[in-house]
């Protein structure tokens, strides 16, 4: 099932989600259902409070077939930092630059209910801390450094390509 995506200033974007205390059959089906939403959007990620679900939990997928679902994620270690573009389902035609640990670990639950443990560079790592800000409230826009307008996003990228 597709969910409509929550769109900025919806105020259940800028709330705490609430911890897992269980993984049942229904949040199973959630990450399905927010993986299926994710594609059908073209994302890269997705919180639950992006379509209304106020729970701890995100699907990510940068390489086709290499899905994250990340239940209660915590970062747990950060190094580096990188300053890289970012946009956001929730908030359409939006993008700028934000600053973000370029090597992050993360401690999460998966879909069977087992610790897992994950250490991710680059964009990887940038997709995993957008979405656990969700999780926290936290909106990228809030921590803009550059603000890109939006028919000047392809040309950012292409100079910046090896950045």
């Amino acid at each position: 099932m597709r969910y409509p995506i929550l769109l900025y200033p919806d105020h259940r974007l800028t709330q705490s989600a609430q911890t897992i205390e269980y993984v049942t059959d229904e949040l199973v089906q959630l990450l399905d259902d927010m993986y299926e939403t994710m594609v059908a959007h073209d994302g890269i990620g997705l919180a639950a409070p992006q379509i209304g679900k106020n729970l701890r939990m995100a699907v990510v997928e940068i390489d086709e077939g290499d899905r994250f679902e990340l239940i209660n994620p915590m970062i747990i270690e950060k190094k580096g930092t990188t300053i890289d573009v970012e946009g956001c389902l929730s908030i359409p035609e939006t993008y700028g630059t934000v600053e973000r640990a370029d090597e992050i670990t993360v401690r999460y639950y998966d879909r069977e209910g087992d610790e897992m443990e994950v250490t991710a560079y680059g964009y990887l790592a940038r997709a995993f801390q957008h979405e656990i800000d969700h999780l926290d409230g936290k909106l990228f826009i809030d921590q803009v450094i550059d603000p890109i307008a939006p028919e000047d996003l392809e040309r950012y990228m292409e100079e910046h390509v090896n950045d």
